[in-house]
């Protein structure tokens, strides 16, 4: 079969390699569709993940598909089902599971490879965050699961009610999550982007009002002046990963609020806060990472109940062997046209 495999920074090659079996507990799925994803183009750039890839390997987290071989031993599966398998599972037994926080597992499972024709499915994530797809919903829009299940764990840590006012900055695919799964939350949204072209995106998946950096003298008095009587949001989303940008979050957000870095930096990267600002401001900072199963099947939910604008943001389209030029092309920004997320559809693109 062919696949994508990483081997180093912006190292990316389609190869033929064998086709996956299903050992015990496990199956093997037919991808349908698997999506590009800003973590995916971060690795691509940087060459690795601290802990979910190590090249030389397959590529490509987010997917959804059919049951091509089902292992022995496995339950509740048979092939020919259209099934959503999310990257991860933990173990339920560490430490951090049983306090609660299964993203921080320390036998943390992952899984890549979902820009192949095949993958396989340990035993693990088969028995804990593999979900059946229902008729009418498109594999594509299923795979979103994987990041929408990380912004909904995101929102939820953040402590967002009905009617808080949210600023979330940065407009790609994991800002514009947050602004969307926000606005069906009930919360307000500002959207501080930095593009023009990004605008009428950010209006498009929930954002009330939108502040263009580089259009106003100062993002964070702009942003403030949006809030009730100017004090600032409730709750703040830095989704760019950026030193300036986390600045920017504990200064946009009210006494009392709540900012969590959604964006991840590369290691050893360093930020100076206002210590007095966060002491006699009372402001809680937080940072979220991955998912749950809990928050997976929330955000399944959301997919499939037909909530979710999945149409909207999925924005391209591709073959298999387009992906490494696609990567190639997205480390290249013109702002010309709204780009979000690509599928890509190992058996060809539908007509």
């Amino acid at each position: 079969m062919m696949a994508a495999v990483l081997y180093g920074k912006e190292d990316l090659r389609l190869e033929r390699v064998a086709v996956p079996q299903a050992g015990p507990g496990e199956i093997v799925v037919k991808v349908g569709a698997a999506l590009t994803c800003g973590t995916d183009l971060k690795v691509y750039r940087r060459g690795y993940h601290a802990m979910m890839l190590k090249p030389p390997m397959p590529f490509g987290h987010e997917l959804a598909g059919v049951v091509a071989e089902v292992g022995e031993g496995v339950e509740g599966f048979r092939e020919g089902d259209r099934v959503v398998a999310l990257n991860s599972a933990p173990c339920d037994v560490c430490f951090f599971c049983r306090h609660g926080q299964q993203n921080l597992c320390e036998d943390l499972l992952f899984n890549n490879g979902a820009y192949a024709e095949f993958i396989r499915i340990p035993a693990r994530i088969v028995k804990k965050n593999t979900l059946q797809v229902p008729d009418g919903v498109p594999l594509e829009y299923a795979a979103l699961t994987e990041p929408l299940a990380c912004v909904v764990r995101g929102l939820e840590e953040s402590g967002a009610q009905a009617g808080d006012t949210m600023a979330v900055i940065g407009a790609g695919p994991i800002g514009l999550m947050f602004m969307h799964a926000a606005e069906l939350a009930g919360v307000k949204v500002i959207a501080v982007v930095k593009r023009k072209d990004q605008i009428d995106t950010a209006k498009l998946f929930g954002a009330n009002t939108v502040v263009q950096v580089g259009t106003v003298e100062d993002a964070v008095e702009a942003t403030r002046a949006l809030t009730p009587e100017r004090r600032g949001a409730d709750v703040v989303i830095e989704a760019v990963a950026s030193p300036g940008t986390w600045k920017w979050a504990v200064d946009m957000v009210r006494k009392g609020g709540v900012v969590n870095f959604f964006g991840g930096p590369p290691s050893g990267t360093k930020v100076e806060l206002d210590t007095n600002r966060l002491h006699y401001g009372d402001i809680t900072l937080k940072a979220s990472f991955h998912h749950t199963p809990a928050t997976c099947r929330t955000a399944f939910d959301l997919v499939t109940s037909g909530r979710f604008k999945c149409a909207e943001y999925i924005t391209g389209r591709a073959g298999l062997d387009a992906v490494p030029d696609l990567f190639a092309r997205m480390m290249i920004r013109d702002g010309g046209t709204r780009e979000i997320k690509t599928a890509v559809f190992p058996g060809g693109v539908p007509r």
